[in-house]
């Protein structure tokens, strides 16, 4: 076998159901779009002609430097009712004060993007507004026949959440990237790239790490109902033009391929009781391993040029070092922390009582009571 295989599993597909719908099943509703950017508005358009034709709410929630609700207005035609928030600063959106973040914020592995919290705000959304099936959408997602999104909502009967197949550019952190181009078998999961979601029977949140998505997916023995159909395509990028994205990988995607490692393995007490201190000391010695054989391989792969070569090894070696970080007692202890979480994350959404069909009201419960509004535009269809 090879060495990569005993100490990595390149595929997890074979946790997600794969339900075949006869061409005329009928279309599921979808209440909006929501897609986190922090693009130019320009990468808005297919999301744009995604809401036209399930005839739902664009939700773009923007930040940094070229993405202003200004230019969303101008840019998204105005058949599509749409919501345009620019999120200046994310510790004033109303959302909980996670134990998680708390954990990683005196630690080497804290995050400064605001993936995450865009992601719960869609959520927190959902629930003011009364939404029951929203779309994730990342903005360098390509959706080619939006009839399959429908396709897929008309599943949220049976799932909590279902995922598109994701072709085009392989979407994988940047250690997988690299085994892959040396001729690994490694597959794509479902992601939040493409995604929707029952917003009332699956509470879960997106802890702010990398795979976030991954564990918006888990619940607390195995993984959520959830399903795959139809295909959106991943515009291509460069997974190795800086070797600080793989360190800022790591720590997440050390704990969600611990986790699904688990689940792959079916242990009987369910995932959480398998991820103890024990668990955690033999995966991350097999982590090593495998990124010290994804550097032996780029090393001796044909028909890599030398640039392409340097970059991942760079990429490679930043990614051990901060796996050399990371204990099993922090990873025991950020599960913790995430089990009480979803405790408090569930709290959070039963307070928001105020359901409001209308989206510019709904808008107004984006922000911590008594803060300051949020930059946001809101326009009818």
């Amino acid at each position: 076998m090879d060495q990569a295989r005993r100490d990595h599993h390149g595929s997890h597909r074979h946790l997600i159901a794969e339900p075949s719908l006869p061409g005329d099943a009928s279309p599921g509703k979808v209440d909006a779009v929501v897609v986190p950017t922090i693009r130019h508005p320009r990468w808005l358009q297919h999301a744009a002609r995604l809401a036209a034709y399930l005839e739902c709410p664009l939700v773009s929630l923007n930040s940094k430097y070229w993405s202003n609700v200004t230019d969303v207005l101008s840019i998204v035609p105005r058949a599509v009712e749409l919501a345009a928030v620019f999120i200046e600063d994310a510790r004033r959106l109303n959302l909980p004060d996670f134990a998680t973040d708390a954990l990683l914020r005196r630690s080497p592995f804290s995050r400064s993007t605001d993936l995450s919290a865009k992601r719960n705000l869609g959520l927190v959304l959902a629930r003011v507004a009364g939404w029951r099936h929203i779309v994730f959408l990342d903005d360098d997602i390509k959706v080619g026949a939006p009839q399959e999104v429908a396709r897929a909502a008309a599943l949220l009967d049976i799932y909590d959440a279902v995922g598109m197949r994701i072709g085009g550019y392989p979407d994988n952190s940047v250690v997988c990237h690299a085994y892959r181009v040396t001729g690994g078998r490694q597959e794509s999961f479902v992601g939040g790239g493409a995604l929707v979601v029952q917003t009332i029977r699956n509470v879960s949140f997106f802890p702010n790490v990398y795979n976030e998505d991954w564990f918006y997916l888990l619940g607390e023995k195995e993984l959520r109902s959830l399903a795959v159909t139809g295909t959106v395509a991943q515009r291509p990028y460069d997974p190795f033009d800086r070797a600080v994205r793989a360190r800022d990988q790591e720590f997440g995607d050390v704990l969600a391929e611990g986790i699904y490692w688990l689940l792959d393995e079916r242990s009987v007490d369910g995932w959480m009781a398998a991820a103890d201190r024990r668990h955690w000391e033999r995966f991350l010695a097999q982590r090593k391993n495998f990124i010290e054989h994804v550097r032996y391989r780029v090393r001796k792969f044909p028909g890599i040029s030398r640039p392409e070569r340097e970059a991942m090894e760079s990429s490679l070696r930043a990614a051990l070092g901060r796996l050399s970080l990371i204990t099993p007692d922090f990873c025991v202890a950020y599960l913790h922390a995430w089990m009480d979480d979803r405790i408090r994350w569930e709290k959070h959404l039963d307070g928001l009582s105020h359901h409001t069909p209308e989206l510019g009201d709904a808008l107004k419960y984006l922000v911590k009571r008594g803060g300051p509004a949020l930059l946001s535009e809101y326009r009818y269809r």
